[in-house]
Formats: C-alpha cells, structure tokens, sequence
C-alpha cells in the first residue's frame, strides 16, 4: 500500500484504514478518494453537497456577478471537515458560467518541482466524467515546468476532493489539472496566463495551518487571509500558513498583474465543524474578480447580513452613550461578545449616514481603511453626529427620530478617462461610488445617492459644486475621478 501523508490527523485516521486502488483506467483517472472523503454513492454525494450549498447562501449574501469572477480558493479536507467552506462557491458560481476550469492543488505525496498533470482524457468522479481540456497538453509541452506521474494520479487528494463541489455547481466544464511542487511559481503564472480568457475559471485547492490549537490557528489563518487578500504573496512564506501556498502564490502574481479584486467568502477550521481544538486545521474560500467589471466589494466587505446588523448595533450603542444614555447592560455584553468576531478586527473604511424622519442628519465617514472596522464606525457615528458642518450637533431629544446607515467601502481606484464623454460612459450608476479632485478640493458621494441624482450629468455637476468648484468643471477641467462601491446595512 503506498504511503501517503495527509494534512487532516482526523482525514488520516480514515485513511489508514483503506488500501489505495489503481486510478488510471485506461485514459480516464478513476476516483481514489469516495467513500473515505466524501460519499462514493452519487445521490449521497449530491444531496450532501447540495445541503452545506443551501446552508451557505442561506447564511451570505450572494455575490454573482456574470463575467467578473476570474479565480477561487477552496479547501480540499473530507467534507465534515471543510465543506461548510467549500460549499460558499456556490454564492458566486452558476451553472453554465465557466466552460474550462484551470485547477491547480499541491503535492502530498510524491515530491518534485513544477507542476504534474494527468496524461488522461478524463476525470471521473461519482458525479460523471470530466474531460481534460487541450491546454493540459500545451502545458506539457513545457517539459522544463509540466511533467505527467502516475504515482501522483494513484495517491493525491487535493484536486479530486474539489471537483464534486466544480461539478454540482457549474455542470459541464473541461479540466485542465495542475498538481503543484515548489519552483517557479512566476513561470508557472506566465504560462497560465495565456490559457485564461471570460470562460475559464482558476482554482486553487488549498487548506490553511495543520494541527494548531484553536486559537493559534484562527491567529496564524486570519494572518495568511490577510496576506493573500492584500496580495502579498511573501505573507505566505511563514511556516505552516497554506499547504497550497505555491498555487497561491501563482494567484497573486496573476492577480496583482491582471488587478482581480479578492473576496473572503467563509472561513472555519476542523474545531468548527467536526474535530476537536486541541489540532484543528483552517479553511478558507476566497474569490477573486476582476476590478474592472466587480460590483462586489474587496476585503472590506463580503459581511453577512447579520454580521452588517452587528456594525449598525454598535454604531447605534456608541451614539446612545455620547449623549449620556445607558444601553442595556445585558444587550451591551451581548454585543461585545459579538464584536470578537475577527472580521471586525480587520482595517476597514466607513460612512455613518444619520437620518431624522428620513431626512439626511449628518452623514461623515473615511475613504481609506486606517483603523479598524469597530473603531471606525466608532468615530465615524460620532462624527456624522457632532461634526457635519451642515447639521447643528445632535441633541438627545433627536434619538428617538434618527435612523442609521453604516456603509463599507472597497479601496477607491483612479478611473482613467480621456474626455467627459468617456468619462459618463465609464461611470457605472448605482453601482460606482465617486471621488472627485482638483488640487484642494475634493468630494465624495456614495453610491446611494444615485438614488436621488440618477442623471450622471446631474450627480457629477453636484458633485463638483460639493467640492467648491464649479458645476461644469467635470466638462471643463481635467479632475482626478476615483470610483468605489460599497456593502451598506440600515437598521
């Protein structure tokens, strides 16, 4: 029987008690992994993948956004382990949107550099046939980073375990299969490059930290998470961070060199789902879309819908007490257990927007992410309150009449424009926040205000007399034009 390490202790104890089976049948590689990683029986495995697929979309928003999605991460542990993770693909993955799909997961058993792919025609799985695509064979052409092993088809997991969960959600597709040594990670990207276009997916298979405590995994993960999500492909060159850091790695130099947008979708480790947390492993699932076509947010959203109450419930106890009201010492507690959470600890830039009887009050916040979410929704609603130059400050007889709106921002990026014809051609309504600025003057509005100013010529002739300048500068003048979107939570 072949020896293989795994990077679950609980996936191995599993394992151990299975003998390894000839995969290559012919041209197709059989499945090594059904009945120990995941059901075997195609029902069980679909209705599986099915349930953790309505949990996750139950529990997020979705975040479909036909032609912009360019890349994934997901885990690849048995699925009591990590397919609560896995399964939040489904909130950005339709079917029939991808025709190729370029995965790529690391080595656990065999030991090379490059990558190896499968010189077969097929994969299957319980869930049918999947064919290899014609790119794997430009790939092997390349001898000096693509090789074929069949030692690595007969024991490795981490590319077989991701594609039930390809499979149930996007239906049909061709694989291009990539397992990934370590070496040259930037050869490798250039060479893959040049197989992307608006039908093929990339996917990285990859677990987090193996075998931490509890709290030293969530610590090490957020820490990896944050690294990729900032694209710094050296944030993973801490020990036990990725398994898959080398497929990562190749991500964030695409992603950096092509500007795709990364999105946290979930993350829990084995202590959340299934193991216990004295060694737990992490999971995480990111997505990645391409900057220029994203209505979806960067790091500084993908929260939940509850996730987004918690913030407007913080905002909202913060002003209660700067007016010298006591909040519910049991509600108070409840939300300070709540704000652990560590996707409230992350740097994130806000808007507090105050409404009294629908009317604006005061609305102030910040354009880049300097303080956390928590500390600056904190001093944003302070602000909003006391500091709009337009409002008196906000008097305790006003509580009871004001609403609250707390909006995320995604980083802004400079919008490139060659006239005010291209520039009201570029401008997205409803979807773009937008900057403007010229020497000391600037201004802002959010997205929402093209709810009242859906004229873009109007918003931005507004938008010019905000910052002190004239209303047809826009027309006249060359301004810096900066555009963001925003994740907003009312209470």
């Amino acid at each position: 029987m072949l020896f293989v390490r795994l990077f679950s202790a609980f996936a191995l104890v599993v394992v151990l008690s299975y003998s390894i089976t000839p995969v290559v049948a012919g041209s197709v590689r059989e499945p090594v992994w059904a009945g120990k990683f995941y059901p075997a029986e195609p029902k069980k495995l679909d209705a599986q993948i099915s349930r953790l697929c309505d949990q996750a979309v139950s529990d997020s928003p979705l975040l479909f956004d036909q032609g912009s999605l360019r890349a994934l991460i997901l885990p690849h542990a048995g699925y009591i382990f990590s397919g609560r993770t896995a399964a939040h693909a489904a909130r950005v993955l339709q079917k029939g949107m991808f025709d190729k799909v370029i995965l790529i997961g690391p080595d656990h058993n065999i030991g090379f550099e490059g990558g190896v792919i499968s010189d077969v025609s097929a994969y299957h799985t319980p869930l049918g046939d999947i064919p290899i695509h014609p790119d794997a064979g430009i790939l092997l052409k390349n001898k000096d980073l693509f090789q074929s092993n069949s030692a690595s088809d007969e024991a490795e997991h981490s590319l077989e375990v991701v594609l039930p969960f390809l499979q149930h959600l996007l239906g049909r597709f061709s694989l291009v299969p990539i397992v990934l040594g370590p070496g040259r990670t930037k050869a490798v990207a250039e060479a893959i490059l040049h197989l992307l276009d608006s039908r093929t997916l990339l996917v990285i298979s990859s677990d987090l930290s193996h075998y931490l405590p509890y709290a030293a995994a969530k610590k090490r993960d957020f820490a990896t998470l944050n690294a990729i999500l900032d694209l710094d492909a050296t944030g993973l060159d801490k020990k036990n961070s990725a398994c898959g850091k080398y497929g990562i790695q190749v991500l964030i130099g695409l992603a950096s060199q092509q500007h795709w947008t990364p999105v946290l979708l979930n993350y829990s480790n084995s202590g959340d789902t299934a193991g216990q947390k004295e060694k737990v492993v992490g999971y995480g699932a990111i997505a990645f879309f391409q900057e220029k076509d994203a209505s979806v947010l960067h790091k500084s959203a993908g929260l939940t819908k509850k996730q987004g109450q918690v913030i407007v419930q913080l905002a909202r106890q913060t002003l209660v007490k700067s007016l010298g009201e006591s909040p519910d010492p049991a509600d108070e507690q409840l939300l300070a257990k709540k704000l652990q959470d560590q996707v409230f600890t992350s740097k994130r830039a806000t808007f507090v927007t105050l409404n009294s009887n629908g009317r604006l009050r005061g609305c102030i916040g910040s354009l880049s992410a300097q303080r956390t979410l928590v500390e600056d929704v904190r001093v944003n609603v302070l602000h909003a309150a006391y500091r709009d130059s337009r409002f008196y400050p906000l008097k305790k007889e006003e509580l009871d009449r004001i609403s609250i709106e707390v909006s995320i921002l995604t980083p802004p990026v400079t919008l490139e424009y060659t006239g005010p014809a291209d520039l009201l051609r570029k401008l997205r309504p409803h979807i773009d926040g937008v900057i403007l600025r010229q020497g000391i003057h600037s201004s802002t509005y959010l997205p929402q205000v093209w709810e009242q100013l859906p004229d873009a010529e109007q918003f931005l002739s507004r938008l010019c007399l905000k910052a002190n300048l004239p209303s047809d500068a826009w027309r006249t003048e060359k301004l810096e034009v900066q555009v963001y979107q925003v994740q907003h939570f009312n209470e």
